[in-house]
Formats: structure tokens, sequence, C-alpha cells
């Protein structure tokens, strides 16, 4: 298996100011060539399905493409649907050693979503299932077409909206109390017609792993 090779070993990243959380980008943390070859081999390989979820006591499935891969026993529940994790594909326990190395934290999980074009999209939502615990981690490593990322504050109305591009080959690190006082999506995009491969990784509190922290 061939290693990530990095930009500046990785280290050039950017801290979002934002009160009530930690935001902090690598807008490129892995070079576009090697980028594009782990989109190519995830796109792939991936157990991709359409997940049906429940919102306002109704079935619906998501627009976009998803998998639960991680350890055993890391399960999740989502919005009425439980996902059983997936054996970890080779591609990913590389992406997860490099992210690790670069965050300092620890993961155990990865959903992986595939944004097919632009109609593909996720709604304003936190993750703050209980299986994450309190204050998650999650690394964001994004793979294809630049899509936006939008967050809002659920509670101070003086603070607008912010809009974040995320490129190929980048990874977003979301920590702190973000999750408690923030909604994020990623909206729909008119007129886009290529893919973008997700992947976040996480720790779910059912495995025996200390939660990370982050500063």
């Amino acid at each position: 298996m061939s290693q990530i090779t990095l930009f500046d070993d990785g280290s050039e990243h950017i801290d979002i100011d934002l009160p009530d959380g930690v935001l902090r980008y690598w807008p490129s943390l892995i070079p576009p060539l090697e980028a594009s070859r782990m989109q190519a081999l995830l796109q792939s390989q991936v157990a991709w399905e359409q997940s049906e979820i429940t919102i306002a006591g109704q079935r619906r499935k998501i627009p976009r493409l998803n998998a639960w891969y991680g350890e055993p026993g890391a399960d999740y529940s989502y919005s009425g649907r439980l996902f059983r994790a997936l054996p970890w594909l080779p591609e990913f326990a590389e992406l997860k050693q490099l992210v690790e190395r670069i965050t300092g934290a620890a993961f155990n999980s990865a959903l992986v979503n595939l944004y097919r074009d632009g109609q593909d999209s996720v709604d304003w939502h936190s993750d703050d299932e209980p299986e994450l615990g309190r204050n998650p981690v999650i690394a964001s490593i994004s793979l294809g077409a630049v899509r936006r990322f939008q967050i809002k504050h659920k509670m101070r109305r003086d603070l607008p909206l912010q809009t974040l591009e995320l490129g190929h080959g980048s990874l977003l690190l979301m920590a702190g109390e973000f999750q408690y006082y923030w909604r994020h999506r990623l909206p729909k995009m008119k007129g886009l017609s290529e893919p973008r491969v997700n992947i976040t990784f996480r720790q779910v509190t059912n495995s025996e792993k200390p939660l990370p922290v982050i500063a």
C-alpha cells in the first residue's frame, strides 16, 4: 500500500475565528494527484447505498450515497437507522493514519458520503448523536468537486451565516463545543456535474478507546 505524500508535511492550516467551538481547515492536505487516486479508488470500492432515514415521522431516501466503516462494534444510529460498521478498506486505514497524525486525535469509524453532482446535498444538522459523546471531534476529508460548507449558530442571530469552500484534498476539523452551538450543511449547487467523496472520521463512545481532546 502506498503512503500519501503531503504538502509541507500537512502542517499549513487555518483556524476559523468562531465563538463556541473549534473549526480548523487544511486547504491542501493531500496533493491533487494523490487525492484523485484516492477518490477513484473509493468511488469504485466503497459499498455505497442510498439510505432511508426518518424525518418528521416519514421515511425518506437521503440525497446522496453513503456507507459506514469502522472497527468491530463501532456502530452508529442516525434518524431511526442503525449503521453497522463495515470493515476498514485499506484506503481508509491510510487516510485514518494520516488524519490522526495531523490532528492528534484518535478515530474508530467513518461516515463516507458520495455527492454525485450538485443536486446531492445534506441539510442543516449537528453531529450530536449520543454515540459520539460530549463535544465530539470530527475530521472531514474532501475529495473531488469543490463544495460549499455552510454554518450557522443555533442561538446567536447576530452571527451571520458563514461559507467555506471545501477543496480537493482538504481536511476540515470540527471540535470543542462546535456541534453543540453550530449547525452545518452542504447545499445543492446548480450546474455542478462533478462528484465529491467525503470521509468524516469519528470516535463512537461504545469503544474502549478514550475520547480525543482538541484545543
